[in-house]
């Protein structure tokens, strides 16, 4: 059964939390829960690591209460904590891959169109550097504003544009993307 849509502001939701209210903490974690899985997976590429990752995040979040002070969008507080999380269980993995992980790997589905064209995207991607490509999903996937992503990565602003914008002219180079850009 999904839960009700609570009206409540994210402000109102952890004054709640602060208070006690663990209906308020399980609200914050229904809106944030997808959010969190999707940045984990873009950062680990395993939907079973991002569930770790969601976990634990939302177990570091929990410990924050009471107390927590929100200075920003919660997804501005959480970021750095799924990447780092996420980095963490992706350097673990690394160290121990299975036989059934490998045998799964080489035995993976041919993709459909449109996990072709999600393939071709992540290749046009993986070409920027690791900060620049950090910048642009924030961006384009998360929706953040500029000030938010600046404040998400401890950065400046003039930081954050000058990443973006070498991003995009990157892509805009790119034949496999210049059909989104123009010519």
């Amino acid at each position: 059964m999904k839960p009700v849509d609570d009206p409540r502001s994210d402000e109102a939701l952890v004054h709640s939390a602060n208070e006690g209210d663990l209906s308020a903490f399980e609200t914050i974690y229904d809106r944030y829960r997808d959010w969190v899985v999707r940045l984990a997976y873009r950062f680990t590429g395993n939907h079973e690591d991002a569930l770790d990752v969601l976990q634990e995040t939302f177990t570091y979040f929990a410990k924050k209460f009471p107390g927590f002070r929100l200075s920003a969008r919660i997804t501005t507080f959480l970021y750095p904590v799924v990447r780092n999380l996420s980095i963490a269980i992706r350097r673990k993995n690394r160290r121990y891959v299975s036989d059934e992980e490998m045998i799964r790997r080489m035995a993976a589905p041919q993709p459909a169109d449109d996990a072709v064209a999600r393939a071709e995207l992540a290749a046009v991607l993986s070409v920027l550097p690791a900060k620049q490509r950090e910048v642009l999903l924030l961006r384009f996937v998360d929706g953040m504003t500029l000030k938010e992503i600046a404040e998400t990565l401890s950065i400046r602003l003039g930081t954050v544009k000058s990443r973006l914008h070498i991003a995009l002219e990157v892509l805009r180079k790119d034949e496999r993307t210049k059909r989104y850009f123009g010519r």
